[in-house]
């Protein structure tokens, strides 16, 4: 098979000698007749925009979980796999339970000035509600570390799904799923129907001094009215991973708020050693007519 690694120069020299030595069968190339091309490998920032040409492309496997920056493309018309990796599963779980551990231990309250604050002793994990706002790959990756450590968690998902050994709120009970989180994590695609989601009411309804964790998509948040429950104290702590515009502009007032923890979207990388195997699994799926894995909803948009 002669697959297309649609993706920008830097990733050349990481990802072909893995891709190549995992499937010999696969002539991996840069640049060829597009008719030729039997499958693609597509970072959304690489060289290619326009699909149109690659008419016997059986799939476009992305290297990325998101995929708003090229589901949206009218030139699409192959069908479309995210990435679902257990390295980036792994990356965002340990991400969002170092900082959910640093809000239940209030770590920050104890600062290094001779005070001795014994009084500050934080609950056991079992008395500690997390909520985390979609479960997906990730959302489970999630609450399965969380609850091993104890905590009590909750969970909303568009679609309502069980997920064993959390209370997950579906469809009509987001406002239910935000009253109780005491720390709130966000791992929700961009999507037109979450696009500004959590806004001056719904911060409203998070329990007072509750902690907000977003490393899922920066569109979900309106910044101002986050910066307005933080100012009058509603919120004790946002720690932001991902934002509207990145790289997060140097006079952002999220770089300079005392109660923002600003991280470079670093929460959850494609990790090649475990992403490639996924793709090449993927490429010999659709290239034997098998069922392809992680096909994205286009009416979703995930």
């Amino acid at each position: 098979m002669r697959v297309l690694f649609a993706a920008p120069d830097a990733y050349w020299p990481i990802w072909a000698p893995i891709l190549t030595g995992l499937a010999p069968e696969m002539e991996l190339v840069r640049d060829a007749d597009p008719a030729s091309i039997d499958a693609i490998i597509h970072a959304p920032n690489g060289p290619i925009s326009d699909l149109s040409p690659y008419v016997n492309a059986r799939l476009v496997q992305s290297l990325w979980a998101g995929v708003e920056r090229i589901v949206t493309n009218p030139t699409l018309t192959q069908p479309l796999a995210r990435m679902v990796d257990p390295g980036l599963a792994r990356g965002m779980a340990e991400y969002c339970t170092g900082w959910a551990l640093r809000a239940h231990l209030r770590m920050d309250a104890y600062a290094q000035d001779g005070t001795w604050r014994n009084d500050l002793t934080p609950p056991l994990a079992d008395a500690r509600q997390v909520t985390i706002l979609g479960m997906g790959e990730l959302g489970r990756g999630v609450a399965a570390i969380l609850g091993g450590i104890g905590f009590r968690v909750t969970g909303f998902s568009a679609s309502g799904r069980a997920v064993p050994g959390v209370e997950v709120f579906g469809p009509g009970g987001l406002d239910r799923a935000l009253a109780g989180a005491e720390i709130l994590i966000a791992l929700l695609p961009d999507t037109p129907q979450t696009r500004g989601l959590l806004d001056a009411d719904r911060l409203a309804l998070l329990p007072r001094g509750a902690w907000l964790i977003n490393p899922g998509r920066g569109t979900v948040l309106d910044d101002d009215a986050l910066l307005a429950a933080l100012d009058r104290g509603h919120l004790a702590h946002a720690v932001l991973d991902v934002f509207r515009t990145e790289p997060l502009p140097p006079d952002h007032p999220f770089w300079s708020h005392p109660r923002v923890t600003v991280t470079p979207h670093v929460a959850a990388e494609t990790r090649v050693e475990t992403a490639a195997p996924v793709a090449i699994e993927n490429l010999r799926r659709a290239m034997t007519g098998q069922p392809v894995l992680h096909l994205v909803d286009r009416r979703k948009g995930y």
